[in-house]
């Protein structure tokens, strides 16, 4: 879990060095962390599917060699797009990391821990968020920026080494071989996820005539896979699947959670330079509290999920969120960054409980020969939160300063586009807030009827 969000935030530092060291555009150079997220946005589901019917553990091990491998491709890469092919290829890897990571969770710790065990996954993630700026950029200033790749090979092979050591062996849930993989479906829903990936970072909040196209292209993707699962004799998502109320419900909650948190990554930045007036530096710890408070709050928000249930931790947390988000849209200049940090310590703090409670409330009560699917199901969700959450409220930010150019925002004008996108931010939690509401007392309502089918009826 470490490495491959490792993988994303180290090299999102080196742009600048890669594009010059390849005298390419930056636009091309993007590309690098572009390849990576689609490749490990597009094929979770697949990954998943992949677990459940040939074994998780065996399919873990050649995603690990994989990123490895790929790891050190890239760090020798002569060209740029020898580069950015081997970071498509990391990304298949890290989807495999990902998704069989959390999938493994049922038969690597006992039930009553698996909310501990979802907040060390999460605690890692953010380690790997946080610690990848920092140690990119140490690492380019002593040894080049080749070095940033390199690392992941001795980590990759320690993994290698844990995985083969200290996690079960299993026996795959179904049939193997080669025809149980539904290609055509995998195909179809590769096809509707890059478009829409695509359509979300390279129009930037503005679709023009490619952006478009591209949402269209997605949308007929997604007709095109719900008519071919639908025929598929082993289709790579069972549709009824989505008729588990707390499976879908968890996955809308993570989706729009997602595209909240992605608010203080993408518009932050704008903010505290132009309204707060701070410079690169201060605005780099600033918005290092979000990571660095996630790190620390995932394990005792998991130890809390399992002392005090999955359902509660979830409403908990997503209320914290909404006094952090409607703090910042009612008072986003009250006290200067301290203002801003104390906000953002409460969303990032929550966010890390609601995802802990979120992802155990699925993963602990979900069929075994489901997990790989249901794992790449919820993966799949936070994942086009943090895509459409990039593009959307971005340009929520942009229409809310009234600027031409946000770059070049007043500081009145950076204020206004806070308070816009943190309305918005806020409304989108409060309906996450409802769903989950409801996913609760369907609950409760489930838990009485059993209760009083199991009471003796009344005698006298």
């Amino acid at each position: 879990m470490l490495l491959s969000s490792l993988g994303t935030s180290i090299a999102s530092v080196a742009l600048p060095t890669l594009a010059s060291e390849f005298a390419a555009s930056f636009a091309a150079a993007q590309w690098i962390v572009l390849a990576y997220l689609l490749a490990s946005t597009t094929l979770l589901v697949t990954v998943g599917r992949l677990g459940d019917t040939f074994g998780r553990r065996r399919l873990l091990l050649l995603g690990i060699l994989l990123f490895t491998g790929a790891a050190a491709v890239a760090g020798a890469a002569p060209t740029l797009w020898v580069l950015i092919v081997a970071r498509s290829a990391q990304g298949l890897g890290a989807a495999v990391m990902v998704t069989l990571t959390m999938a493994l969770i049922g038969e690597a710790v006992p039930k009553d821990r698996t909310g501990s065990a979802m907040g060390l996954l999460g605690t890692m993630s953010a380690v790997g968020t946080a610690l990848g700026p920092s140690l990119g950029g140490a690492l380019i200033a002593l040894a080049g920026w080749r070095a940033i790749f390199l690392l992941n090979v001795p980590l990759g092979l320690l993994s290698l080494v844990l995985v083969l050591r200290h996690l079960p062996a299993e026996t795959p849930s179904r049939v193997r071989g080669p025809g149980r993989l539904d290609v055509p479906g995998t195909l179809l829903l590769a096809w509707t996820l890059g478009a829409y990936a695509l359509a979300m970072t390279t129009g930037r909040g503005s679709f023009g005539s490619l952006g478009t196209g591209l949402l269209l292209a997605a949308l007929v993707g997604l007709a095109l896979f719900v008519w071919a699962q639908h025929r598929a004799a082993s289709p790579l998502i069972r549709l009824s699947a989505f008729r588990d109320a707390q499976l879908s419900r968890a996955m809308v909650m993570s989706m729009l959670v997602s595209t909240v948190v992605m608010a203080t990554l993408v518009v932050g930045p704008f903010y505290l330079s132009r309204a707060l007036a701070l410079d690169a530096a201060r605005v780099g710890l600033v918005m290092s509290v979000g990571p660095l408070v996630s790190a620390l709050t995932g394990v005792p928000a998991g130890r809390l999920v399992d002392r005090l249930g999955s359902s509660t931790m979830t409403l908990l947390g997503l209320g914290g969120m909404v006094l952090g988000t409607a703090a910042i849209a009612l008072l986003p200049d009250w006290g200067g960054p301290f203002g801003y940090v104390v906000p953002l310590v409460a969303i990032t703090a929550c966010y890390a409980l609601f995802q802990a409670a979120n992802n155990t409330g699925v993963m602990a009560n979900v069929a075994p020969d489901q997990r790989g699917v249901a794992s790449a199901l919820l993966n799949l969700a936070r994942n086009l939160g943090l895509i459409t959450g990039a593009s959307f409220l971005g340009a929520v930010f942009a229409i809310g300063t009234g600027a031409q150019d946000v770059t070049q925002a007043r500081p009145a004008e950076a204020v206004a586009g806070m308070q816009a996108t943190f309305a918005v931010a806020t409304l989108l939690v409060v309906v996450a807030l409802g769903v989950g509401s409801r996913g609760r007392g369907a609950s409760l309502r489930r838990a009485a009827e059993r209760t009083g089918s199991a009471t003796p009826p009344c005698r006298g």
